[in-house]
This record gives structure tokens, sequence and C-alpha cells, in this order.
């Protein structure tokens, strides 16, 4: 406790004393602790107020005590309501659909067909393929191409009869005389003499499918089938007329099972042999299953394109499969 002496006015008059007294004050000291450097500099640092939010807000709340969040308690000092969230309209929801590629016009089935394909492709390389390679090692090439020319001729008489329905008469007799000379001079058919000289006569695939393109009838939708392989509503039709021919005209052997059934087995697995390098290369593309398909369209409509050339006028292409376009050559080249 300390005095402070003070100075007051002039005493009023009448008043004993002199003009001027000195009062005495009592003062109240208080002692402050001192303040260091750093707590002064922390003390003038400018807080933000959105620093002091979360600090504000990570403090434990006491016991009774009501947790207000930061937003709340703003808007209680402003006086202001707390804004409420904004709700999501049910209306305002955008819903995406992502619909599958249409299949391309030749090929509805192409689901079916894919799943079909991934069957046939994996029995292939399990049994077919390797059954195959045995085939084409244990089995000399002559006597493989023996057996080939041996059912080839076989099916002279199916090509000679869509000939004549195409009005092919020259190919029709043409077809004939590689009959006689084959199923004769070559050992009935084992050895293909006909198309040596003096004959020159070329072998020739015709089908009762390709008598039904040679009059306009359509393909129909591609189809993939275990046993068949790629084919169309068109080619399969032909083909179950070209395979019923000869047993149902002929009758034996070639309505026995034990010679359709040695047949197919061995037509399947030379024909496996032939087309092992252009197997592969469908396989190797980038879509194997869209490569097969251009490649069998584009050579059928080929064949029956070709029965058009002489005689007939040349109808436009029944198909037009989906195929990639051809790059543009390099700058410079033509």
């Amino acid at each position: 406790m300390a005095a402070l002496l003070v100075a007051s006015g002039p005493a009023e008059a009448g008043a004993a004393g002199t003009p001027d007294e000195l009062i005495a004050v009592p003062v109240l000291s208080v002692v402050l602790p001192a303040v260091d450097a750093q707590s002064t500099e922390s003390a003038q640092t400018t807080v933000a107020p959105s620093q002091t939010a979360p600090q504000a807000s990570s403090a434990a709340p006491e016991p009774g005590q009501a947790t207000v969040a930061p937003s709340q308690a703003s808007s209680q000092a402003d006086g202001t309501a707390p804004e409420q969230a904004p709700q999501a309209n049910p209306e305002d929801v955008e819903i995406v659909v992502s619909a599958r590629p249409r299949p391309p016009r030749e090929d509805p089935l192409q689901e079916v067909n894919l799943k079909t394909y991934a069957v046939v492709q994996a029995a292939d390389k399990l049994v077919v393929a390797p059954a195959a390679k045995t085939y084409s090692k244990i089995v000399p090439s002559f006597i493989r191409a023996g057996l080939r020319h041996f059912f080839n001729n076989l099916n002279e008489p199916v090509v000679f009869l869509n000939y004549l329905l195409q009005h092919k008469i020259g190919k029709a007799f043409e077809t004939v005389g590689r009959f006689g000379v084959n199923s004769t001079l070559g050992i009935a058919g084992v050895v293909d003499v006909a198309k040596k000289k003096p004959f020159k006569l070329p072998k020739r695939r015709n089908s009762f499918a390709n008598t039904m393109g040679f009059y306009g009838i359509k393909p129909g939708p591609f189809l993939f089938l275990p046993l068949i392989g790629p084919t169309t509503v068109r080619d399969l039709v032909g083909l179950s007329v070209d395979k019923l021919l000869l047993p149902s005209t002929v009758g034996k052997p070639f309505n026995r099972v034990w010679y359709t059934l040695p047949a197919t087995i061995i037509g399947t697995l030379d024909d496996r042999v032939e087309f092992a390098d252009k197997l592969q290369k469908f396989r190797d593309s980038s879509d194997p299953y869209a490569a097969s398909r251009a490649s069998y369209l584009q050579s059928r409509q080929a064949e029956i394109d070709a029965l058009h050339v002489h005689g007939h006028r040349k109808r436009r292409p029944e198909v037009q499969p989906d195929a990639p376009a051809t790059p543009p050559p390099p700058n410079g080249t033509k």
C-alpha cells in the first residue's frame, strides 16, 4: 500500500489552513508478472477467425455444457437463424444409362454366336487341334491327299446337279467328265488325274446354297455352330440338302453309320490340318471372332458373285460385313 500526494485546489472561504493543502490519497499497488518477448510476439500475432474455429471445436465440452457447432455459434452471435443444409430434389438426380452396342446387321445373334465360338475354340484347343496334329504326324501327306480326293470325288454329283440348276450346262458336263476320269483312271478318285494333261478339268466347288444365292435368296443371319463352324441360315439349309442327296438317292453305304462317322472324322481332321495357318491368323488378330466372320462372309459372297460373271447380270453384294477401313498410304506414295 502506498500513499500518493495530490495537490488540492484552493480551500473554501473560511476554512482553516494554508491556501493549498496536500491531501494524502491511498493507492493500491498491483504487482504484474513479467512478460517475455516470445509471449509478447504471440500476443501480437493476429489469429484468423477460421483458425480459431477448429481449436474451439476441438476442445472437449465440460459436463453439462451443450456443444454448439461453429456455424451455429456464429449465427447465434450475429442474431441470425442458422442456415439449413439444402435437401436434394429427387427430380434433379441424373440417371445415366449406358446401352450395349448394336450387333452388325449380318450378325443379329452375335451374343449367342460369341458364346458358341468360345466353346468351340476351347474344344479345339483341348481335343481337335491335338488330334489333327497327331493325324498329320502319323498319316503321310500323300495318304491324306488321297483320302481328300476320294471324298471330293464323291461330291461331284452334287456339283453337277447344282450347275444344271444354275443353267451352266458347260460346267455341268465338265463335272461329269471329271467324275468319270477320276473314278476310273484315278482309282475311285484317290488320284486327281482329271486336273492334269490332257484332260485339264479343274476341281470346282458348288452347292445348293450357291444355287439359292444365285437366285437371289439372302444369306440370313450369321451363325457359328459346333461341328460346322461359321455359316449362315441359307448355307445351313443348302448343306443339309447336299448331305442328304447321296443317302436318299444312292442309299448304301452313304446312309450307314460305319461310313458316315469315319468320313466325318477324317474330313474334320483334314480340314483342321489344311486351315491351321489361316485359323492361327484369326487368333492373332485383335478380334478373332470378327475376323473369322468377315472372312467367311466375303469368301461366300465371292463364290456366288462368280456365278453371275458369264451370261448374267452381276448382282450387288448381298452382305457388307463390318471390316476395318484400309489405312491411307504414306505421304508421297500412291
